[in-house]
């Protein structure tokens, strides 16, 4: 599945070859509408914006935007100039950035001064790389004070270059992506992707491309579910692309009916919050024939109630690591679609070992090894790729799966304590070295608590110091805000304990927390 064809080369081509597909940004402040030829005018004027201020091929690039033309066009012209691209996720706050920008060797940023709750701009000033030289601004009147040893342009610039002609000299098996996600560590983990992974990334997920019936994705497009399914998997199929910059179910809905599209494509949150909207209808559920799931945890109820409206849904398990790994197909048994992720895709090797590394039988829980066309080439940091990657290329994903007769997947723990908040990944190790700090608090251990509209939340399982009050919900979130964390790495839940369960080594058992998670209140001790 690995050609000689670059990420540019496979833009360009697609840019020209479907030059009137829409392009559709579904936003209350920034809405707009145009096509592929629109994309490619004005990324290849960002080309040579980059190129004036001495940015080359080969460089990398990051970028921090909401689901706006602009990021559309990012991707565009990141790939068309043969840098690295870095997105970033727009609502990391200033740590994650900050560690992003210096490891990553960012050259340029471009984003926004700020949006939402997030100042880029404050951010910047208090993590500038030596790498970095450039920074484009988007959707500012005046670009603002610079932070010493950068320009600082803003985009509108764009429309004062000549569009850049040609693609530089690129090689397949070079980097193409720098992926940045949370894991076990407390940093932001790059993954490292050549062209030949993303290319074949793209070839496994066209067969999920609805031809002709595009989807309205939420999902951010800096983030690899979002870059995948709502930008690069529509342009490499020459498919329409309807982003929108937040998730408004109301909004999603009366888009949908009025361009007659589809929804809930992405986490389970996306769909689950358009089936409990009061304005969701019969006509909705119409446009809503295949929706595809996947990046945080599927309820099996949330399957069922799709298909009691007429909607099929398919679940699908991978990581920015190793993106399509198992998948279902529409064609599937319902149970099949609704219970479990499916069955290896295309070149891909699936393992399930044992605490030893002994390969499990069928029906038998272990740890999901896997290796395929679109595995990273690794991390940023070698220094993880050692409990990550073996010698003979397989992953271990450090999640815990059965699978049964005929092959099909079905996850049902975690060996690495990664939260998936809606998609999102949650470093809970990061999050409780913070929470140490926090007056009252003896011991802390953050965990996975379900929850029905984002998959899972993170809870702060607490055991208080003797003859402290205990630490109040507020007290945690106040302490990780001033401490710079993003708000989804925020628990949601604080759960009193007078101790742990713990293993004969004294490690406290977090599979027995999150399984009294599982269960009613009343069940676990409250």
């Amino acid at each position: 599945m690995w050609t000689e064809e670059t990420l540019g080369e496979m833009v360009a081509r697609q840019l020209a070859g479907h030059p009137a597909a829409k392009v559709s940004v579904w936003s209350r402040s920034r809405a707009w509408q145009g096509n592929y030829a629109d994309i490619e005018a004005e990324a290849r004027r960002l080309v040579a914006l980059l190129r004036a201020h001495g940015i080359e091929p080969g460089e990398a690039v990051a970028f921090q935007l909401p689901n706006w033309r602009e990021a559309v066009v990012s991707f565009a012209a990141l790939a068309l100039g043969g840098y690295v691209l870095v997105p970033i996720v727009h609502i990391y706050g200033r740590k994650e950035v900050s560690f992003i920008l210096e490891q990553s060797g960012a050259a340029a940023y471009i984003s926004p001064l700020a949006f939402g709750h997030v100042d880029y701009a404050e951010i910047l000033e208090a993590a500038t790389p030596a790498s970095l030289r450039l920074h484009v601004v988007v959707d500012a009147a005046e670009p603002g004070a610079v932070p010493t040893g950068v320009t600082r342009v803003a985009w509108e610039e764009c429309a004062e270059s000549d569009p850049a002609d040609g693609l530089p000299s690129v090689r397949a098996q070079d980097v193409a992506m720098l992926a940045y996600t949370s894991g076990t560590t407390g940093d932001p983990k790059g993954v490292i992707h050549d062209h030949r992974t993303m290319l074949a990334e793209l070839r496994h997920m066209a067969p999920y491309m609805n031809p002709g019936k595009p989807n309205l994705m939420g999902s951010p497009v800096t983030h690899a579910t979002g870059m995948l399914g709502a930008v690069l998997g529509p342009l490499a199929t020459g498919e329409n692309i309807h982003v929108i910059d937040r998730w408004d179910p109301a909004h999603a809905l009366e888009v949908m009916l009025r361009e007659g599209i589809g929804g809930g494509t992405g986490a389970s949150v996306f769909l689950a919050s358009l089936l409990d909207h009061p304005d969701f209808t019969a006509a909705h559920a119409a446009k809503m024939e295949r929706v595809g799931l996947g990046g945080a945890p599927v309820p099996v109820a949330l399957g069922e109630r799709a298909a009691s409206l007429g909607i099929a849904i398919i679940r699908a398990y991978g990581s920015t690591e190793h993106p399509s790994t198992t998948g279902c197909q529409f064609s599937d048994p319902a149970d099949r679609r609704h219970r479990t992720d499916g069955r290896a895709l295309a070149g891909v090797e699936l393992r399930l070992v044992d605490e030893e590394g002994v390969e499990v039988p069928v029906g038998s829980p272990g740890e999901i090894l896997s290796r395929g066309p679109d595995l990273c080439l690794g991390y940023t940091d070698p220094a993880l790729n050692a409990d990550a990657f073996d010698d003979e290329g397989w992953y271990h994903s450090g999640d815990v799966g059965v699978v049964d007769e005929a092959g099909y997947l079905t996850i049902t723990d975690r060996v690495k304590d990664v939260i998936i908040r809606g998609g999102e990944n949650i470093s809970a190790a990061e999050v409780e070295e913070a929470l140490q700090a926090v007056p009252g608090v003896a011991e802390v251990a953050v965990v996975a608590a379900p929850d029905a509209r984002l998959g899972e939340h993170a809870c702060a399982v607490v055991r208080s110091a003797p003859g402290a009050a205990p630490p109040a919900l507020d007290d945690l979130t106040r302490h990780l805000s001033a401490a710079g964390f993003a708000r989804q790495k925020w628990p949601e839940e604080l759960w009193l304990v007078e101790d742990f369960p713990r293993t004969a080594s004294g490690k406290i058992r977090k599979v027995d927390l999150r399984a009294a998670l599982r269960r009613q209140p009343g069940d676990r001790g409250e």
